[in-house]
Parts: C-alpha cells; structure tokens; sequence
C-alpha cells in the first residue's frame, strides 16, 4: 500500500465528496422548487390569463401587474377568480392547490361571476362568447344554451339584474315544464319567474324609449334655437359587423361595443357589467380618443355608465339582502312552532 500513488489513496475521499455536494444541491434544487407555487392570474374581464410560477403572495402581484401590463405605481388586490374570494394572507395563499387561478384587480374593479355573455348586442350577431375558451360548445354537447341560464338563476336569482335582454329573452321563450324541471320548482313558480322576466324586459324597455324621446325632443328644441343642424357624424354608418367579436387593440374593446357605444342610444342600457366597468375604468380623456367625441358629450355617456353600473349593484344588493332576511325567518319557524307544541303538551 505504501508503493501506490497518493491520489489512487485520495480517490475514494474525493468522489465521496463530490457525491455529497451533489446530494445537497439535488436536495436545495427540491426545497426551492417546493417553495414554488405554479398558478394563473387574469384581469376583471378575463380576457388576459398568463400562467406564472411565484414563492410568495407579493411576487405574484408584481409578476401578475408586470404580465397584464399594469404600472408598477397601482396598487392592486388579489381574489380567486372563481367565487371572488379576497387574498390577503400569505399563510392561507400558500395553502391553495397548485394551478390555481387569481384574479388581479385594481381599486375600482370589482369581482364578478363567469357567465355568458353577449354585452347587449344580440341584435348584431346571434351567437354569444363565452370569455373562457376551454368551455364547452352546447352544440357539441347537447345541451341548450338556456339551460346554463337556468343553472345560474337557480344558484342566485339576483343574477336576473345582469344579465343581457337576450339572456332573459331565451329565458322566457322556454316551455315552462323544460324550465321548471330545470329548475326543480314547481311549474306555477316557473311560470312566475317567466313572468317576473318578462316585466324586466318590458323595464328596459320603457326606459330606452322614454331616453329616446327625450332625446328627440331636446334635438327639436335645439334645431328651433339654432335653425341650423350640423350633420351628426357617429359612426352609425354601414359597417362591417363580421368580425364583431375581435378585441379593438388601441381601446381593448370588442368592436361590436364601439358600435353599440358610437351607433345606438342609451348605450349603457345595452352593455354588461363588465363593459359599464371597462368605460368607467378608462375615463373622460381616454373615452374621448377611443370614440372621436367632444368631452361634454363624452362625460354624458360616463355618468350615464356610472349611474348603470351602480343601479344595477344596488339592485343585487337590495336582492341579497331580501333573501337573507326571508331565510332568517324560515329558520325561526321551526323553532317557534316547537314550542307551541311543547306548551300545548304541557297543558295537557
């Protein structure tokens, strides 16, 4: 032994060492990839959706703000863009599954349920969108396009206020007994709801023709003042409506709203929630370069948009509120009767 080189001695030694050192960067390599959480995060419209892999509740709000374009400056809060739930501890964030989806909101947007939408503008295309692109085609599937309506009324009635006037349309030309058995109610109350449906129809309505009217009044007055009209240029002009669902790259509306915006009165009445919430979140100054309009007439339409939106909130809330109220009292009854029976057994 002592004839052999020392570096044949050393061998061992040193491919022990470097098994050691490989041990312990596969083992940190681990630890940190465990630390990692993969998920998604998308915007209040869910039209943006970027996968990201972060440690902490604070790196995927700046990932999240730096992929969906926000500026560094804006604070914004996290909620699951499932059921809208608030983010805010790390212990509680680190507990979620994997691959789950956030939403990124800023002080003004509000968090609201995926559902169908067409944005009021059925009468341009037939077809409505669907944000999420994994979701299932009713043609492929079978099922009606009014029986997912159905599904959201019977998880929340309130949701009557949002939706579009062809929603509730398709709603009502349901056969009451396909309805009702939908709904699980018995068909007197299925006829009800297709009657309450109805009246909010005939609402908007009323309420789009009173605007117009007094809109072509207030036109009257202003060509017998001026005896001069000037020529109204709102793009209301023959277009082409075929590509209404393509995303307008300068404002981030879909084409088909620009026009229900430009081309129709009382656009507010015609828009979803989410697009009463995209034209208030721009602003007077940006409204004005995306329609080409003047800022008076431009503030108009926002204040009409705000006063929308928040009817509509209010309405929700009014709902919520009211059927919280009768389940309180469904739950006292019970216990009231009980002790009706209790005292008359005691009588007794």
């Amino acid at each position: 032994m002592s004839g052999l080189p020392c570096s044949r001695l050393n061998l061992p030694r040193r491919c022990m060492q470097q098994t050691s050192v490989r041990l312990f960067n596969f083992r940190h390599n681990k630890r940190v990839m465990s630390e990692l959480k993969p998920c998604k995060v998308c915007n209040f419209t869910r039209q943006q959706s970027y996968g990201l892999v972060v440690p902490s509740l604070d790196q995927l709000k700046i990932k999240g703000s730096e992929s969906l374009g926000f500026s560094p400056s804006t604070s914004v809060s996290v909620v699951l863009e499932d059921d809208g739930t608030i983010v805010e501890d790390e212990a509680y964030f680190l507990c979620l599954p994997t691959n789950t989806k956030f939403m990124l909101l800023h002080e003004k947007e509000t968090w609201a349920p995926l559902r169908r939408i067409d944005g009021g503008t059925a009468w341009m295309t037939r077809e409505s969108v669907n944000l999420e692109s994994d979701a299932v085609d009713s043609s492929v599937s079978g099922i009606e396009p009014w029986f997912y309506l159905a599904q959201q009324l019977k998880k929340d009635l309130a949701s009557i206020i949002l939706m579009s006037e062809a929603e509730l349309q398709t709603l009502v030309d349901v056969p009451c007994l396909e309805l009702a058995s939908a709904l699980g109610f018995p068909e007197r109350k299925a006829l009800n709801l297709q009657d309450t449906l109805q009246r909010v129809l005939d609402r908007r309505e009323e309420e789009r023709q009173s605007k117009e009217l007094l809109q072509l009044y207030l036109k009257a007055v202003e060509r017998e003042d001026s005896q001069e009209a000037e020529p109204r240029n709102d793009g209301s002009g023959d277009g082409d409506v075929t590509d209404g669902l393509a995303v307008d790259p300068a404002s981030g509306f879909m084409s088909r709203t620009l026009m229900v915006l430009k081309g129709k009165t009382s656009p507010e009445t015609r828009l979803s929630n989410e697009e009463l919430q995209m034209v208030v979140n721009k602003g007077a100054r940006a409204m004005e370069q995306v329609l080409g309009w003047d800022s008076e007439r431009t503030l108009v339409l926002l204040q009409a948009c705000e006063e929308q939106l928040s009817r509509r909130l209010q309405q929700v809330q009014a709902i919520q509120d009211l059927r919280s109220h009768t389940q309180q009292q469904d739950s006292t009854q019970p216990s009231d009767k009980s002790q009706a029976t209790q005292a008359k057994r005691m009588k007794t």
